[in-house]
């Protein structure tokens, strides 16, 4: 569901031709969130899992920006209706699977949802890939505090990536480094900028349902 942008009357036009041509086409930008409600909330008993709730919240403040909902179709725009989250799954033999969550307005659906798809994926030994591109990928890296990263992206490929570092503590809180690497064809700064901020509303609040 979506439909096309009329190139006519979208103000980004020249901004969409003009980065169109080029041969390295997209940006980064890392910076970090405060994640310390969640992280409370998943320590409580019967709390949400971290990274599930995390992902929730990412792929909601995505949906909020319309601008992450766009993606390529030759020359022309399309605005994806919802977006759902893909996220990288580590296995037990050291590689990776993947993991889809379809949007959901409800934490417990996508929770229950979200756990199996989990085990199927750490399970797994093939990289079952989504066929479309209504998702906002998510690579998540436990193990390190980022301070930039860029993803293997092909030049036409206008999926937004998503990196979610360490957690750590600083100044009595939990914070998390986070990357977004957008198309700028489609994107813009103060599109990830709204993002961000997004994404950071939905971490300090309840989660729903």
């Amino acid at each position: 569901m979506g439909h096309y942008v009329d190139l006519g009357r979208w103000p980004r036009r020249a901004h969409f031709e003009l980065f169109l041509g080029y041969d390295r086409p997209h940006f980064s930008v890392t910076t970090e969130v405060d994640v310390s409600a969640l992280y409370a909330a998943s320590r409580l008993p019967g709390g949400p899992p971290f990274l599930l709730g995390t992902l929730f919240s990412a792929q909601h403040a995505a949906n909020a920006t319309e601008a992450l909902r766009l993606r390529l179709r030759e020359d022309r725009v399309w605005c994806h209706e919802t977006l759902g989250i893909g996220c990288t799954v580590l296995r037990p033999d050291r590689t990776f699977g993947f993991a889809y969550f379809p949007y959901e307005t409800s934490f417990s659906t996508f929770a229950a949802n979200g756990r199996a798809e989990l085990d199927e994926a750490r399970a797994g030994s093939t990289l079952v890939q989504a066929e479309d591109d209504a998702w906002i990928h998510t690579t998540v890296l436990p193990w390190l505090r980022i301070t930039s990263f860029t993803n293997a992206v092909r030049r036409d490929d206008s999926v937004p990536k998503l990196t979610f570092g360490q957690r750590y503590a600083a100044d009595g809180s939990w914070r998390m480094s986070v990357t977004l690497e957008v198309h700028h064809a489609l994107v813009d700064g103060i599109d990830v900028g709204e993002f961000m901020e997004r994404l950071q509303d939905r971490l300090a609040a309840p989660l729903p349902g």
